[in-house]
């Protein structure tokens, strides 16, 4: 939230929460008064969405759908979140197709705030927790590593399913190659969760505080991006009058 919160400059927007999920994103920017538009392709996750829509005052809308073909006019969005395309889409083709339809449907000087999963996620915690001497997890975080593709073993079915996961400056290059101005990238996590008690500390204000403080001084260190396992990345949509 304090991530979206720095590229929301105005009271008033018309937001697009791409792979919104059951809605929690959505719930919570319609409450600060923005016009919202939920877009969503699993049934389940409508469904609870629509729940939440249900009892609020500003209520968001909702749409079953997916974020390489919206059901929006051109330059009708101030803000587009993509909250899970960029790491369910495996194949290039698919993410550009996204963004190029973010794109489409952003107002000129627009923001793009695309989330993904950091190309050494799988690694960082099978290293923590000894994962990474099981074979077959080994051989996931390889193939992450090497191609960017999450593919989970057999073995471990509670694993995210089939997914991409992005080296930061990869994940610039599908925005800046659909010709989006470049803002900033930060982490969500940053190093911060690899205190062994993150969790329980996170409930303490007095930890909370010290923990947040070091995400803050950390976000956007290029250096230290891998050790966070989740990334966003904020660029615009600015005309080019000379062309």
């Amino acid at each position: 939230k304090s991530l979206i919160e720095k590229h929301i400059l105005t009271s008033r927007l018309t937001i697009i929460d791409i792979g919104g999920g059951t809605g929690r994103y959505s719930e919570w920017l319609a409450k600060k008064g923005h016009k919202v538009h939920l877009v969503e392709p699993v049934s389940k996750h409508i469904k609870i969405a629509q729940e939440r829509a249900r009892k609020l005052k500003n209520k968001f809308s909702i749409h079953i759908g997916e974020s390489r073909k919206l059901e929006f006019t051109n330059n009708y969005a101030d803000l587009i979140i993509l909250h899970g395309p960029l790491y369910h889409l495996q194949e290039i083709e698919d993410r550009h197709l996204t963004i190029i339809e973010a794109k489409r449907v952003l107002k000129n000087n627009g923001i793009i705030l695309g989330f993904a999963i950091n190309y050494t996620a799988s690694t960082l915690v099978g290293l923590l927790n000894g994962l990474i001497h099981k074979g077959s997890f080994f051989e996931m975080c390889k193939e992450e590593l090497t191609t960017g593709k999450h593919n989970p073993p057999n073995d471990f079915p509670w694993l995210l399913a089939e997914a991409f996961y992005h080296k930061p400056e990869q994940l610039k290059d599908e925005f800046l190659k659909q010709e989006l101005t470049y803002l900033n990238m930060y982490a969500v996590e940053g190093m911060v969760w690899l205190d062994k008690d993150f969790f329980a500390n996170m409930l303490n204000a007095k930890r909370r505080k010290t923990l947040i403080e070091l995400i803050q001084l950390t976000e956007n260190d290029s250096f230290l991006l891998p050790f966070s396992p989740h990334m966003m990345i904020a660029v615009q949509k600015r005309y080019n009058y000379g062309k």
